[in-house]
């Protein structure tokens, strides 16, 4: 609390008690300094979360609450507003003394929110930010991490330096969790790759786009329509090497349809992977219909985990090159593998994150991967 400046950056293990210091933060500046505190988490439920611990701990002061805006006043005329960061663009025009994030490492694009949206909602009270959490490779909470200037204060601090959790229990995970994964949570150290599925992520960001070519290309397309996005990504089968990708929320099926069809086009008639499941069935159809040589994928746990695996060796073999698209290399960066008790390995996205881009290029490459990827097996 004595060190910290304008601009600052909490990065601590787990249990360290990151979420007792921001409500510390968000009291003083909503009660102490009565002035307006925005607070923000990764997704709703966290948010909820969030909201209602200090719902307990400032019950005796709050003069209004709504549990639909997720909002306090308080006595004196401070305030404190809870957001989740998934839709980031509700806070515009918000006027804020501080602004809190919470579990910052899980926000996607947070730079940008950080740049575009947080800071100008401090303009007016000159206010302070604090981002908090527990590193998830070098993703957007690193860069703030490593932001220069004598106006940033930040801290890293291992689990046991928590003095009210015993180090045998600390030491104990060490038996349980890989050496990657407890330097990142547990020693609060901010990994390449995280300790997750895909390694050398931000290395093989250097693709160059095209916007259509003559070559042998591969499509993989993972559909969407409005929680999840729908994603189109295009490999050159040569080199192994993405050229371009498109991603849509909240987009018809036509419009998805034809989007899909003009790139095709443009990619020389290239071969198509598309998911094949729920949504995805009636769209390839509707493509086939339309002339479109695409191929269905049906998304189980075994195909998934062969896909998944192949993307993983072509980043760990440094074969691939993708393209430097912030929502692809955070998705990538934050990807998870859990092994079941049966003894398999099921992928995926962390909760409240989204693995879409992945599935593409994971697709987009399997197919490249081929022999002759003109020549698709019926994975249907």
């Amino acid at each position: 609390m004595n060190e910290r400046k304008r601009h600052n950056c909490i990065n601590c293990g787990r249990r360290w008690g990151k979420n007792v210091l921001l409500q510390e933060l968000a009291v003083e500046g909503a009660l102490e300094q009565k002035s307006p505190v925005g607070w923000a988490a990764p997704i709703y439920k966290q948010t909820l979360d969030d909201w209602r611990a200090l719902d307990n701990i400032l019950a005796p002061v709050i003069t209004r609450r709504s549990a639909s805006e997720l909002r306090f006043d308080l006595m004196g005329g401070g305030s404190i507003e809870f957001w989740s960061l998934n839709k980031p663009d509700s806070i515009r025009g918000k006027k804020y003394k501080r602004f809190i994030v919470n579990e910052a490492a899980f926000v996607p694009n947070l730079v940008d929110i950080r740049n575009f949206i947080v800071m100008p909602t401090l303009i007016e009270y000159q206010g302070d930010e604090y981002y908090s959490g527990t590193p998830k490779g070098r993703n957007g909470f690193w860069q703030l991490y490593n932001q220069a200037g004598s106006d940033w204060a930040r801290w890293q601090m291992a689990s046991y330096t928590n003095p009210h959790i015993p180090k045998s229990e600390l030491d104990n995970l060490k038996e349980t969790m890989t050496e990657r994964a407890f330097q990142q949570e547990i020693m609060a150290q901010f990994l390449e790759g995280g300790g997750g599925v895909f390694r050398y992520v931000i290395e093989s960001a250097t693709a160059k786009p095209l916007d259509g070519g003559s070559g042998q290309y591969v499509i993989g397309v993972d559909w969407g329509r409005v929680n999840d996005a729908t994603v189109f990504s295009v490999v050159d089968a040569d080199n192994k090497e993405q050229v371009y990708i498109d991603r849509m929320t909240n987009t018809d099926y036509n419009a998805q349809r034809s989007r899909l069809f003009a790139l095709w086009e443009r990619f020389n008639h290239c071969p198509v992977i598309a998911e094949y499941n729920s949504m995805g069935g009636p769209q390839v159809e509707e493509l086939q219909s339309m002339g479109v040589s695409i191929q269905p994928f049906n998304t189980t746990n075994a195909s998934k985990a062969q896909i998944i695996q192949a993307l993983e060796l072509s980043f760990e073999r440094k074969e691939i090159r993708i393209l430097n698209d912030a929502e692809q290399v955070n998705e990538l960066m934050a990807y998870e593998s859990e092994r079941l008790p049966s003894g398999l390995v099921r992928y995926g996205a962390p909760d409240g994150a989204h693995d879409d881009t992945v599935i593409a290029l994971a697709l987009a490459l399997w197919g490249a991967s081929m022999a002759d990827p003109t020549k698709l097996v019926d994975w249907a």
